[in-house]
């Protein structure tokens, strides 16, 4: 296990560097702000394009894996969702936003990096594939859920503008279409354009992982402790878990379960409470999911890759 955590520590020590930085104010919070944006816009798109256009993506993708993924996440999501408006007396809105949180791992910020730092470039077709599932379908439902929840409060969502910048116009949903399609042609990039992808995607990992330091900094726990605990469980242990036996079930190689297995363990996204903000329902609890699971993950993620790396 020790090998896992020396592997993934230096990427948490970066999330922790940017913690430091806001709490002793060397970087303004406009200054992360910027980070992230460059990393998001820019540098994680970069390097997807880069990295898949590499791939050759129609053997990369195997439909059972994606299958295998996307049932766990549906199984923990609508499972989450249901135990938020039954046990917890939430509405339909809360219910989905727990859901997210519970399934949207931190593909882009933390999961990149950390996947290439165990699998080098073989992690980029489970990358992509978790991506697709997890921002193309279940970040749709959760947020369908969260619209309708809102809609009977009275409010005007305009879920599907918002739908279609989440999903669609998500640079990094893009970056993963452009380079698959780009290595199921099997096109290559121009040199100098394939230099410059990769010069941007170098930056991509630091820049995230600072930036997502800074961002937690800001993040408290806050009431509601008990809801918050299962989120953190269910994200980091029953997600990953469910995924494990589904991508054994499904017949895949130790390495693609591992991958999947992982890609399911990550902490909480971001995007969880910039939705459950958006439509009022219960960003603080969110919010606190996402911070505990980063912290736990530290410790968590490691454990788990060394359970299930072959």
């Amino acid at each position: 296990m020790l090998h896992f955590f020396l592997t993934s520590s230096p990427i948490f020590a970066v999330v922790a560097l940017g913690v430091a930085a806001a709490r002793l104010r060397w970087v303004a919070p406009q200054g992360f702000v910027a980070f992230a944006a460059y990393a998001f816009n820019l540098a994680l798109p970069a390097l997807m394009i880069g990295m898949l256009s590499r791939q050759p993506f129609a053997r990369s993708f195997d439909p059972r894996f994606f299958a295998a993924l996307l049932a766990a996440g549906l199984l923990v999501f609508l499972a989450v969702a249901a135990l938020g408006v039954t046990l917890g007396r939430t509405g339909l809105g809360v219910g989905g936003a727990y859901g997210q949180a519970a399934t949207g791992g931190n593909q882009a910020f933390l999961g990149v990096p950390l996947m290439l730092a165990l699998l080098g470039e073989r992690a980029t077709g489970p990358i992509a594939m978790v991506i697709l599932a997890e921002v193309g379908l279940l970040m749709p439902i959760g947020l369908a859920f969260m619209g309708l929840g809102h809609r009977r409060a009275g409010a005007d969502t305009r879920l599907g503008a918002v739908l279609a910048r989440a999903t669609l116009l998500n640079p990094i949903v893009l970056g993963v279409v452009v380079g698959a399609a780009l290595g199921l042609l099997d096109v290559r990039l121009p040199g100098p354009v394939d230099r410059l992808f990769t010069f941007l995607g170098g930056s991509a990992g630091p820049v995230a992982l600072f930036a997502l330091g800074g961002t937690l900094a800001g993040q408290r726990l806050g009431d509601g402790l008990r809801p918050v605990l299962g989120l953190v469980a269910a994200k980091l242990v029953i997600y990953p878990a469910i995924a494990w036996l589904l991508l054994r079930a499904a017949g895949l190689g130790p390495e693609l379960v591992a991958a999947g297995t992982l890609l399911a363990a990550l902490p909480t996204a971001a995007y969880a409470f910039v939705f459950a903000q958006r439509f009022e329902a219960a960003p603080e609890r969110v919010s606190a999911a996402i911070m505990l699971s980063t912290l736990l993950g530290a410790f968590t993620f490691p454990l788990t890759a060394w359970l299930v790396m072959p």
